[in-house]
């Protein structure tokens, strides 16, 4: 999206990825497949926009949390698909992880039950289940990020020298980040089997990264801002005062309330985030609560049962009847996952 200095959009590209689920309960996404979209959609809005590099003057990046990728960083080939944060194969580490640890340990220090929702599993169900990925992990030939990761590092360079970082808000959703001082983890990334050297750097919310090199079409333009999805959506309406709180409507539902400098310890399921960070100034946390299936059932209506041929047809659909008849559609829920969210429907999707 191109946006003026009032705020305003201007102009906007968009493309929606492949789902790829390959076993129930998995989601996965092709890392290459988003890296050329993006490619695609950059050029889509500067066209639509009518202008060029030239006439940014920054690019922020917006991105799913907890979706996984490892690459080699000496090709940029992802050495697996992009686990989801839908994903539920990483139940039984968790289990193994809090039968060994104890769940409040990565609480206390992350903010975060262990669960399958987060990223730090992911990255060990990659490790131990893609051939020779650890031992090419522990020789630091493999890089992981969140999407934000993975773009910058392509849009800044890739194995030409790329930037590997990613924000507070972002690291936040690993397990393996410090709630309070914001930096990685040691012995949380040892407990779940990830190798420091695979971690990017962290870095706030707002600062320069470094600049599009000649691998995009954002050559020079320096880039400047990394929000989590639901963090950018509560900033972006301007939350900005402790108490404030936002809901985002998407695949899944997931309010956020801005609780300032405090961290607020939740006794009800809530998780302790971080909502932002801005340069050098102190970080602003938040308390959210999630809900894994919302828009995404929307499409599972569309892609699986084909009730419907495009997602606004639910409203036209409904707008059609006097009531619901009393027929409800619940997703099922994951009994074993400690967010008590639900798992993904066959045919749900991501379009965060």
């Amino acid at each position: 999206m191109v946006f003026d200095h009032s705020g305003s959009i201007v102009s906007s590209g968009q493309r929606e990825h492949e789902q790829i689920f390959p076993k129930v309960g998995w989601v996965e996404h092709s890392g290459t497949e988003i890296w050329r979209n993006t490619r695609e959609v950059i050029g889509l809005a500067l066209a639509d926009a009518d202008v060029n590099r030239h006439s940014l003057a920054a690019v922020g990046i917006t991105n799913q949390r907890e979706t996984t990728l490892v690459w080699d960083r000496s090709t940029g080939e992802p050495v697996h698909n992009a686990i989801v944060w839908q994903d539920t194969r990483t139940q039984k580490i968790c289990d193994e992880l809090e039968a060994a640890h104890g769940s409040e340990r990565f609480r206390e220090r992350t903010g975060l039950p262990l669960a399958t929702y987060f990223a730090g599993p992911k990255i060990r169900w990659i490790l131990d289940n893609v051939e020779g990925a650890r031992d090419r992990a522990e020789a630091g030939e493999l890089l992981f990020g969140t999407m934000d990761t993975w773009l910058i590092w392509n849009l800044t360079g890739g194995v030409n020298g790329g930037v590997h970082i990613t924000d507070v808000t972002n690291a936040s959703r690993t397990l393996m980040m410090n709630i309070d001082t914001l930096d990685w983890n040691e012995e949380l990334a040892e407990a779940i089997g990830v190798p420091l050297s695979m971690l990017p750097e962290i870095r706030s919310s707002s600062e320069v990264y470094g600049y599009g090199r000649k691998e995009s079409l954002l050559i020079d333009t320096p880039i400047t801002g990394i929000l989590g999805d639901q963090q950018a959506a509560t900033f972006g309406q301007a939350c900005f005062t402790p108490g404030q709180g936002k809901n985002t409507y998407g695949t899944g539902n997931f309010m956020l309330m801005n609780t300032g400098e405090e961290m607020v310890r939740s006794d009800h399921g809530l998780l302790t985030t971080v909502a932002y960070r801005l340069g050098e100034e102190r970080p602003v946390y938040a308390l959210e609560g999630s809900i894994a299936v919302t828009g995404s059932l929307v499409q599972w209506l569309r892609d699986s049962l084909g009730m419907i041929s495009s997602a606004p047809e639910v409203e036209t659909k409904a707008k059609r009847v006097e009531d619901n008849g009393g027929a409800y559609i619940v997703p099922k829920h994951s009994p074993a996952s400690s967010l008590r969210t639900g798992s993904p429907m066959p045919g749900a999707s991501s379009s965060d």
